[in-house]
């Protein structure tokens, strides 16, 4: 059993590793790139989930307080027309969402998006903590996003874990979640659906 664990874990190390180089955004264009989707402040968790075997290849987390930014750590989506500084992405439009969910959803992974409502407080406090992170390394992604989550006040029950399903799992019993899956049939990698996003 510890073999196939370990198996596992060096299968999602693999798949959560291979980041690309990344700008490095001025305060200036972060600030002019804000973006504040309307509606109640809310969290969503995002899972690349394997068509194939129904595991984890990444997770993300979408932080919509006073502005609406997504937590990518150790993240593939790099697009120079999306500010970002050190694994935040910073002016989510819903054009710049879309194109993030396109770019992962392809014929062998699709998106699980699981979104709750949360306070104000609660949001600023994510985006705090995300801002302030740092960049993850590679393989990081879940534990980093689970390791913000337990320092939002509320989330504290939230396990940290490197497998991004364990999280997806976590979320899907969060009471007043909205669970959302998105796929689409492309081939190609992550860059290459970056490659086709139109924002």
């Amino acid at each position: 059993m510890r073999i196939i664990a370990a198996l596992a874990l060096c299968a999602l190390l693999a798949a959560c590793a291979s980041v690309p180089e990344v700008p490095y955004a001025s305060d200036e264009r972060v600030a002019a790139a804000a973006y504040r989707a309307p509606g109640p402040a809310t969290l969503t968790v995002f899972t690349m989930v394997s068509n194939r075997s129904g595991s984890g290849a990444h997770s993300a987390l979408m932080i919509n307080g006073s502005q609406r930014v997504i937590f990518d750590p150790a993240g593939s989506f790099v697009n120079a027309r999306v500010a970002e500084q050190e694994d935040v992405l910073f002016g989510v439009t819903p054009a710049v969402l879309a194109g993030y969910k396109s770019a992962h959803a392809r014929s062998t992974y699709h998106v699980v998006s699981q979104t709750v409502e949360v306070t104000p407080e609660q949001a600023e406090i994510a985006l705090q903590l995300a801002m302030g992170n740092g960049a993850v390394p590679g393989a990081y992604c879940t534990n980093a996003t689970t390791g913000l989550m337990r320092n939002i006040p509320g989330f504290e029950g939230i396990r940290q874990t490197f497998f991004p399903t364990r999280l997806m799992e976590q979320m899907a019993t969060w009471p007043g979640v909205e669970e959302e899956k998105y796929f689409e049939d492309d081939a190609g990698t992550i860059q290459d659906g970056v490659a086709k996003v139109q924002l």
